[in-house]
């Protein structure tokens, strides 16, 4: 059993609800803050405001065992706190500089109220050198100031945090690190501990890194379907060497959510400010720019035309088993079908309303009605198992293009479907 810590969370967003949860649920005694009284008040109604697999459970749990709080306002949480984790919110400038105006802002209202020997968590994804911004802006010199990465990916969130493949911790206090590192007994994981630089940077290098492989299968995907090989066993043959891996060789319409678009862009940014051209990475943006559209000529060829033609979208969401919309490359693809004339609607399980720009059904057969293509943009299980005689019943034309390599192609032409599948010439 992990001895008990206590842990004051500052921003109950993705990063900071799974944080804070998920130390609640090891054995530490935790409080969270948040700015927004709505969202606090959801909270301790024990409504998540986020879809992830498993955090409701550990949310409800942790509140029930008195191990897990919610209040409004930074300074209600980090009264007697050991560890005060910053989780608050980095947006990202069009220049991809990062705004540390909401971390400086929590260091600046925490830092009066920490008691001495207190540790401040940087876990929000903060450009190099931020661990130096606030100890600037705390001025306090018995706090110390630590970067603790987080790797969560999104839909596995509470997977990954109680399972990490690593836990990275940035300091130059080596006595400081062994406390960090105490918070995390009990997880099997090797830890890393380096200075905060290097932490900082290893958060962006892994994303980018992953975004890297990304933009090369989908542009492998390209190649196959000009010569008419099979990206699927393309993946198979290159995923089974260990020095490749097949993790993150899933081709699709490009890449997107809330972190590998902010964390590439602020590579560049910070490696442009260091004096360095990130020419590569450069590319890999590019090339996933360039997705976006590729998908787009593909669906325009199939119809012949996107202007005046209805088109429907199974898939809303930047991936399977969250509600995140953040640079969802689905949008990114329904916007240039837009911008060519298409009438799109769009079907998502975890969106239940219309969006701004995008209407948006009750089912996936509601969707495809009086479609003359469907796309498949995201990859939820649901749309394996849809009745696809139905889908053709219902549709104009009986055309799909399935931008994730998920449907049973057999089943689905035998539905009477003319199909296409990304990457498979």
């Amino acid at each position: 059993m992990t001895e008990m810590s206590k842990i004051a969370v500052i921003g109950t967003g993705y990063v900071g609800l799974t944080t804070g949860a998920c130390f609640a649920h090891i054995g530490h005694d935790v409080v969270c803050a948040d700015i927004d009284e709505s969202k606090i008040d959801r909270l301790n109604r024990g409504e998540i405001p986020i879809l992830e697999p498993g955090l409701d459970d550990l949310v409800r749990d942790g509140m029930a065992e008195g191990r897990l709080s919610f209040v409004v306002g930074a300074a209600n949480a980090v009264a007697d706190c050991e560890f005060a984790y910053l989780c608050v919110p980095t947006p990202q400038g069009e220049d991809g500089s990062a705004d540390l105006s909401y971390v400086e802002a929590a260091a600046r209202e925490i830092a009066p109220l920490l008691t001495s020997g207190a540790v401040v968590v940087n876990k929000s994804t903060v450009p190099v050198g931020s661990t130096l911004v606030v100890e600037g802006a705390m001025m306090r010199d018995d706090v110390t100031v630590v970067s603790n990465p987080e790797f969560l990916r999104e839909g596995s969130a509470v997977h990954d945090f109680l399972n990490p493949d690593r836990v990275v911790i940035g300091t130059d206090d080596r006595p400081t690190a062994v406390k960090v590192a105490s918070l995390f007994l009990g997880l099997t994981a090797p830890v890393i501990v380096t200075d905060p630089a290097s932490a900082e940077t290893i958060k962006y290098a892994a994303n980018s890194f992953l975004a890297t492989k990304l933009s090369f299968v989908n542009a492998m995907a390209a190649v196959c379907e000009a010569v008419g090989a099979d990206i699927n066993d393309v993946v198979k043959g290159i995923g089974s060497d260990p020095r490749i891996g097949d993790k993150f060789l899933q081709p699709g319409p490009g890449w997107g959510g809330s972190c590998f678009p902010k964390d590439s862009r602020a590579l560049v940014r910070i490696a442009d400010d260091a004096g360095y051209d990130f020419s590569l990475l450069r590319g890999v943006i590019d090339a996933n720019t360039q997705q976006f559209d590729r998908v787009t000529d593909r669906v325009e060829e199939m119809v012949g035309g996107l202007r005046g033609k209805r088109v429907a979208a199974f898939g809303l969401t930047f991936k399977a088993n969250t509600d995140d919309l953040r640079d969802s490359p689905a949008l990114e693809v329904i916007a240039r079908l837009q911008e060519r004339g298409a009438d799109v609607v769009a079907y998502d399980p975890a969106i239940h309303r219309d969006l701004e720009t995008v209407r948006v059904a009750d089912s996936a057969y509601s969707a495809a009605e009086g479609a003359d293509v469907v796309v498949v943009l995201t990859e939820w299980d649901e749309f394996r198992w849809l009745d696809y005689t139905k889908v053709v019943e219902v549709m104009a034309s009986p055309m799909l293009y399935d931008t994730r390599n998920v449907l049973d192609a057999a089943g689905v032409r035998k539905a009477g479907i003319e199909l296409r599948i990304l990457g498979r010439g």
